[in-house]
C-alpha cells in the first residue's frame, strides 16, 4: 500500500483518476441502496417536474422519474456500453495488429490497407447510419456492438506500430535462437512488454466508446427505454427542459459525464506515463 501511495505521488494523474471514480462509486452506491432502481428510474415513479429537495435530491423530470435513480442506473449502463465496445475494439485491434506486424508480408499489406481506407470514412456518419437502420431493435448490447464495429481500427494501427518497434529488439532475437515458436514469442515476450500500453489503450477505447454512445443517444438513436446518460440528455432536449427553467434535469447527467471523462482522461494519462518511461516523474 505504501509503495502504491508513493507511486501515486510521482504520478498524480493516476491519483486524480482514482479519486474521480471513487467519488462516482460512492455517489452510485448511495443511490443503489437508497432506491429501487427498477422502479425509480422509470416513468411515473414520482411527481413530475420537481426541483431538487430533501425528498428528491436531484429533482424529477417531466416523465415523473427520480433523477438520482436515473443517474445511478444510467451511469452503470453508460459505462457498460463503453467498456463492452472498448474491450471488443481493443481485442480485435490487438489481434490484427500483432498478426500484421509480426508476420508481415501480404497479411500486413492487407490489414494496413484496410485500416487506412476505413479510417478515411467519417466514423460518426457510419455509426448514425447503422444505428438508424437498427433503431427499432436497439438495446444496450446492440449499441455497444455497433460502436465496437468501428473501434478496432485505431488500436490496430497503433499496436502494429508498437510491435514493429519491438520485433527486431535483441531479446526477441535471443528468443528465436532459443527455439521459441511464434506463439510463445507473442505471448511470453511481446505481450508482457506491451501490457502497460494496452492498459492505456483500453482506457482510450472505453472513453471513445462512451463518447460515441452519448453522441448517438443524444440524437435519439439509443435504446429509448433505457435510462442511460445519453438518453437522459436526449429527453432534456426533447422536452426543452432548459427553456422551461428545469436546469436540474440537464445538470445531473452533464456533471456525471464530466466526472467520468476527467477520471478516464487522468487514468489514461497516468497509464501512458507508466507505459512510457521517458515521461515518468522523479521526486
Amino acid at each position: 500500500m505504501k509503495g502504491f501511495l508513493n507511486y501515486v505521488r510521482r504520478n498524480p494523474n493516476l491519483g486524480i483518476g482514482f479519486l474521480m471514480f471513487t467519488i462516482l462509486f460512492v455517489f452510485c452506491a448511495i443511490g443503489y441502496f437508497r432506491y429501487d432502481l427498477a422502479k425509480a428510474a422509470y416513468p411515473l415513479a414520482a411527481p413530475a417536474n420537481k426541483p431538487p429537495s430533501w425528498q428528491y435530491p436531484l429533482g424529477t423530470d417531466s416523465q415523473g422519474r427520480e433523477l438520482y435513480a436515473v443517474i445511478v442506473a444510467g451511469t452503470f449502463l453508460t459505462l457498460r456500453i463503453g467498456v463492452t465496445a472498448g474491450l471488443i475494439g481493443l481485442a480485435t485491434g490487438t489481434v490484427l495488429g500483432f498478426i500484421a506486424a509480426y508476420f508481415r508480408g501480404w497479411v500486413d499489406v492487407v490489414i494496413k490497407s484496410l485500416v487506412d481506407i476505413l479510417l478515411t470514412i467519417p466514423g460518426l456518419m457510419v455509426l448514425i447510419i447503422i444505428a438508424s437502420a437498427t433503431k427499432q431493435a436497439m438495446s444496450i448490447t446492440l449499441l455497444a456492438l455497433i460502436i465496437a464495429s468501428l473501434a478496432w481500427m485505431g488500436p490496430t494501427r497503433t499496436i502494429r506500430a508498437q510491435v514493429l518497434s519491438l520485433r527486431e529488439r535483441p531479446f526477441l532475437q535471443a528468443a528465436r535462437l532459443s527455439g521459441m515458436n511464434s506463439i510463445e514469442i507473442i505471448f511470453l515476450e511481446l505481450m508482457p512488454n506491451l501490457l502497460p500500453y494496452l492498459a492505456a489503450s483500453l482506457v482510450g477505447s472505453v472513453t471513445g466508446g462512451i463518447f460515441a454512445s452519448i453522441g448517438l443517444e443524444a440524437f435519439g438513436l439509443g435504446a429509448m427505454r433505457e435510462p442511460t446518460l445519453g438518453m437522459t440528455i436526449y429527453w432534456v432536449i426533447y422536452y426543452s427542459a432548459l427553456l422551461k427553467g428545469m436546469w436540474w434535469w440537464a445538470m445531473a447527467p452533464v456533471t456525471v459525464i464530466i466526472i467520468i471523462f476527467i477520471g478516464l482522461f487522468s487514468l489514461g494519462a497516468g497509464l501512458d506515463e507508466l507505459a512510457n518511461p521517458r515521461t515518468r516523474r522523479v521526486l
